[in-house]
């Protein structure tokens, strides 16, 4: 080393001794390092990686003989061998190893070499449809500008051919438009002649027509009125007939009315002259008509039978009804029949 330090330590270590000297000592150190780590590997590993074992022992080394000021600056081994023949076998297998790794490489070199040219081929149809698609581009872009050319043309040519059209449309309007022009003045002077036609007609039909209708329609008229007055007149007349035989027998019925209220009148100052026997008479008129609409709903019945084990017990059930009769008379009339005197009729028996 050249540091001055590490300098003066090599003048130390090795003052004195010749170059032959130096080396020995420089080996010595190497090789006891050399075995040490040859200790901790296997055959394999040495002999397979040499330079992973070469640098294990730069790296082991390197701190002693830096200690005597001397630097390693390369180490390589140069060969390992034994005296077994154990290494060369190694080589053997490692030269078939190496010869079936370079057979596969060869292999895959072939494939690798078939795919690059497949995909080289590949490429090439690639490029190849590219550029003919880009062609085809080209090809359409042209049609596709050329008609597009086409079709302005065409438009162009449209569009004057129209404006033509148009134009020529414009100049019929206006031609059309002063033929009107000419049809309604010449209608406006065929409406005047025909006003003053009509005017004409009018004054002929009203001299020949209307007036001798006008005198027809008074007439008619006249007439109309007249049988209007006529009918008004028999409506009056007929009423009147109505209103008067209305009021007779207004008259017969009000006569009726009176006879009838004085009749009522007359009744009733005889009712009260005879007091309970005019209430007995009312009565006993009344009696029939209330039978009959107590026992109206017994017509509807067609047979009316009577449960009785015992004729005796019909009869004092007849005789119980009888019995109570007066009372029921009492309570709807007021009259009380057990107070009527008896009499006989034609018969002899007593009512």
């Amino acid at each position: 080393m050249t540091e001055k330090e590490l300098l003066a330590v090599a003048c130390e270590q090795f003052l004195g001794k010749n170059v032959q000297d130096i080396k020995n000592v420089v080996l010595q150190t190497l090789e006891g390092h050399l075995r040490s780590i040859l200790g901790t590997l296997t055959v394999e590993q040495i002999y397979q990686d040499r330079d992973q074992f070469a640098k294990l022992v730069r790296e082991v080394a390197a701190p002693d003989v830096g200690r005597m000021g001397i630097e390693i600056l390369s180490f390589t081994i140069k060969d390992v061998y034994d005296k077994v023949d154990y290494l060369s076998s190694l080589g053997k297998t490692q030269t078939a190893v190496v010869q079936r790794d370079a057979d596969i490489g060869v292999a895959e070199a072939e494939r690798d070499a078939g795919i690059r040219e497949a995909e080289c081929k590949k490429e090439m149809l690639d490029v190849k449809f590219m550029a003919d698609t880009k062609i085809a581009d080209s090809k359409r872009a042209f049609e596709l500008q050329k008609s597009a050319f086409s079709e302005e043309v065409n438009i162009k040519t449209a569009e004057a051919q129209l404006a033509y059209e148009l134009q020529g449309a414009r100049e019929q309007q206006k031609i059309r438009q002063e033929e009107i022009e000419i049809e309604v003045v010449q209608r406006k002077k065929q409406i005047a002649v025909e006003a003053q036609e009509i005017l004409r007609t009018d004054k002929e039909l009203i001299a020949t027509v209307r007036r001798p209708a006008e005198a027809e329609a008074h007439r008619i008229q006249q007439i109309a009125e007249g049988e209007k007055v006529k009918q008004v007149l028999l409506a009056q007349a007929e009423a009147e007939k109505i209103r008067k035989i209305g009021e007779a027998e207004a008259a017969v019925i009000e006569a009726m009315g009176k006879a009838e209220a004085e009749r009522m009148k007359l009744k009733a100052e005889a009712y009260q002259k005879y007091g309970d026997a005019a209430k007995m008479a009312l009565v006993l008129e009344a009696l029939p008509q209330i039978a009959a609409k107590i026992s109206a709903p017994l017509t509807k019945v067609d047979e009316i039978v009577v449960l009785s084990g015992d004729n005796s017990k019909v009869t004092s059930e007849v005789n119980r009804l009888l019995a109570e009769l007066p009372a029921s008379v009492h309570a709807l009339t007021g009259v009380d029949l057990s107070k009527i005197p008896l009499i006989k009729n034609a018969t002899g028996a007593q009512v």
